[in-house]
């Protein structure tokens, strides 16, 4: 991207703070719309569109063709349940969450992928099922398969608002201010006039890395409209635990997204009177591990697995129904609180390492990210992916044996207790494989895994038959040390359907915009207390759009 960073203009259209994927959407739209554009961020040049170039690239939609095409039969209705089922709304401000995650559906269900396609956005035709829930029709979790992965991953579903900006950049129109940290919103009797912030010394730190704070002066821009898209808070673990549910949260914690990810000019805009909602609404996942190449501080990957691992807490006792790998994230978080322990962990084998587990990432998955058929072809082969493997082989979470007994051994000796009975582990795992050998059985986690084989992607490539976990042709024996991982922040700055943040008082506060993350997601929390999956991408898409849209109208000539 040539930046055209030079001079920063004193004037603009419209100012988008932050360069992640709601912040270009935003930008791109206003651009799109004829407005002058400037593009706000902390960071340098190399960490262009923040934790969207570092995402799976999810996509959630609703009775798309590649569903079509697998047998699945979703539909608006469906999907609605399941949100509300899911975000479970009730508080009194909840008003415009509501009708965000209505409005969200009914994108999901409609334009979405067609305007994405028409972008050049591509997806792989093998639809995912995250979320699975496992309560009741009223309860959480998707019913069907909703999350679509981008062909490219999170790179791809940048790259065509990125091509818009820099066409924007070559007209003259667009410029971009890396290191330029807004720190307050300029105001003129009431409307949002610009910003102020302060100009940060230059940083050679690469894409994610932990970058100098160190001032170099100060700025102010004029602007007919500001966007604020500065993302979350996970990066922050002091403001993550300030807002914890209840609670500071776990005592040991891993980071899903660089330090930058740190909240303050969210909070800036809601001490100048932007109405800041839900923010103890928040999705980090208890799947998380060390990752032996780390990019920011204390930096950690999401398993993504299929069911079949026993979920184990740090007693060896198995998690209760429906808390298996990949049903509801936030119910097995909430539950693992109450052992009074941080860690937790899956035990498996090598025939399900090598066919159910995945890591969230786009450098996670270099086949998909680099659109490398040959590669992607890999998967189907025997082993785990080439990923999986470097984790295994370095990991420090990671642990093989060929018995219960001494992987129990292994795992207390890696967390420095005595608190996995090597003779109940070897238990656990043997009466669990008798059920397996009765072809029928009463254990939930294995029906479940029976049920998700009655779906195409599922059987092709995420889930193994039941087989004894303790048979020696499908080991050795595995066990992985679980953390957990921050990552989302579900509230934000309260916004309506136009994008518009909202005061304490309920009227638009008149110049100023939210979209993304900083606007949990849109109205402040579209998701309520949990998410489907595949919603956080497509929420940047969707307020950013509204955002820029309506920036962009609100200062035409």
């Amino acid at each position: 991207m040539e930046s055209n960073d030079g001079g920063l203009w004193q004037d603009a259209d419209v100012v988008v703070v932050g360069a992640g994927l709601s912040g270009l959407v935003s930008a791109a739209e206003a651009y799109n719309a004829g407005r002058k554009v400037l593009i706000l961020d902390q960071e340098p040049e190399a960490s262009l569109g923040g934790q969207a170039h570092w995402s799976f690239g999810g996509i959630f939609l609703v009775d798309s063709p590649e569903q079509r095409h697998l047998g699945v039969k979703d539909s608006p209705e469906l999907a609605l349940s399941d949100w509300l089922g899911s975000a479970a709304f009730d508080r009194p401000e909840d008003l415009w969450p509501r009708r965000w995650a209505r409005a969200y559906v009914e994108f999901a269900a409609g334009e979405k992928r067609a305007w994405l396609h028409a972008l050049g956005v591509r997806f792989f035709p093998l639809v995912q099922w995250a979320e699975r829930g496992g309560y009741d029709a009223e309860g959480h979790g998707n019913s069907v398969p909703r999350f679509h992965v981008v062909w490219g991953t999170g790179p791809g579903i940048l790259a065509p608002f990125l091509s818009k900006l820099q066409a924007g950049v070559t007209a003259g129109r667009v410029r971009f201010a890396f290191r330029h940290r807004a720190t307050e919103l300029m105001f003129d009797a009431g409307t949002v006039t610009g910003v102020r912030g302060q100009r940060l010394v230059a940083s050679v730190a690469a894409r994610g890395e932990e970058s100098s704070r160190e001032v170099d002066g100060e700025f102010s821009v004029s602007a007919g409209a500001v966007i604020v898209t500065t993302g979350g808070i996970g990066g922050n673990h002091p403001m993550v635990r300030d807002q914890w549910p209840g609670g500071t949260g776990p005592k040991t914690m891993l980071t899903g997204v660089p330090a930058s990810v740190d909240g303050e000019f969210q909070q800036a805009v809601g001490a100048a009177g932007g109405a800041l909602i839900n923010t103890d609404r928040m999705w980090h996942y208890p799947e998380g591990i060390h990752n032996p190449e780390p990019v920011w501080p204390n930096h950690g990957i999401r398993i993504l697995s299929g069911p079949s691992p026993l979920w184990l807490d740090a007693t060896g006792h198995r998690l209760p129904v429906p808390l298996f790998p990949g049903f509801d994230s936030l119910g097995t978080l909430r539950h693992l609180e109450t052992t009074g322990h941080d860690h937790s962990w899956f035990v498996l084998n090598k025939t399900i390492i090598s066919k159910e587990f995945a890591l969230s990432g786009s450098e996670q998955n270099p086949d998909l990210t680099g659109k490398d058929v040959k590669l992607l072809a890999k998967r189907a082969l025997p082993g785990a992916t080439g990923p999986v493997q470097k984790f295994l082989d370095a990991g420090i979470d990671f642990i093989q044996a060929d018995t219960a007994e001494e992987l129990a051994v292994k795992m207390n000796k890696l967390v420095d207790s005595e608190l996995i009975d090597p003779a109940a582990l070897h238990e656990t795992l043997a009466s669990r494989d008798l059920q397996v050998a009765s072809g029928l059985g009463k254990d939930t986690q294995l029906n479940a895994i029976r049920a998700a084989r009655r779906f195409a992607t599922d059987k092709l490539m995420r889930v193994v038959p039941p087989h004894a976990m303790l048979a020696a042709e499908h080991g050795p024996l595995i066990a992985v040390r679980l953390t957990t991982l921050t990552r989302k922040s579900l509230g934000g700055l309260l916004t309506d359907l136009n994008s518009r943040v909202l005061g304490a008082d309920g009227a638009p506060i008149p110049g100023l915009y939210a979209a993304g993350e900083a606007a949990g997601f849109g109205g402040g929390g579209m998701h309520g207390y949990r998410s489907l999956e595949g919603t956080f991408l497509g929420g940047c898409l969707f307020s950013g759009r509204a955002a820029g849209r309506h920036a962009a109208e609100a200062t035409s000539s």
